[in-house]
């Protein structure tokens, strides 16, 4: 499956929370995320992600891991996406590390979390996001699909974000891994 995922910068946070909160439960979370790379960049140079997520959503944690093929669909970013549940955070790390893998970024992310239903039935994701060290509120809105459909999930993602009041302006492909890591370099001078 591919989760067809379109992101956007949201400049009026307030007035899109008023709407999601119409539609669905807002379940908040705050996601802890660690990336992975080899020491020759190779995995971030194929656009590859291998991630570490630790979920906390009321008291509880879940550890997800997670690897990200290349984008089937450049203008969105949408990759095919392999999950599994893990026990241990740590012993992930022990093991990724043992096996060459260094530590490209972690970084963390606030987020209000909203199951919506479409019209024709579609199940989709739509995600507020904050990140700490990034200025502005950004949605994700995602359906995962077949690879077959990925031009038509992206189009139900699109009508979702358009009824949220985000116009095609808003998107944006820049990934928080990559701007987490320029505000760093950025702060270090």
């Amino acid at each position: 499956m591919i989760e067809a995922e379109l992101k956007a910068r949201v400049a009026k946070p307030e007035r899109m929370m008023e709407l999601l909160r119409g539609r669905a439960e807002e379940v908040i979370a705050v996601y802890r995320d660690t990336y992975y790379d080899l020491p020759d960049g190779s995995l971030t140079s194929q656009s590859r992600e291998l991630r570490v997520r630790v979920i906390e959503r009321g008291g509880d944690q879940k550890v997800v891991f997670t690897y990200k093929a290349p984008p089937v669909d450049e203008a969105s970013g949408s990759k095919p996406e392999h999950e599994t549940r893990a026990e241990s955070a740590p012993e992930l790390d022990a093991i990724l590390t043992g096996l060459g893998y260094e530590h490209l970024v972690s970084l963390t992310k606030h987020c209000a979390n909203f199951s919506l239903t479409t019209d024709d039935g579609r199940e989709c994701l739509a995600t507020v996001v904050t990140v700490p060290e990034l200025e502005g509120t950004f949605i994700e809105v995602e359906t995962l699909v077949p690879e077959d459909e990925v031009t038509e999930g992206l189009a139900l993602v699109r009508n979702v974000l358009n009824s949220l009041g985000i116009e095609e302006s808003d998107l944006t492909t820049e990934e928080y891994t990559a701007a987490v890591i320029a505000h760093r370099r950025i702060q270090k001078y």
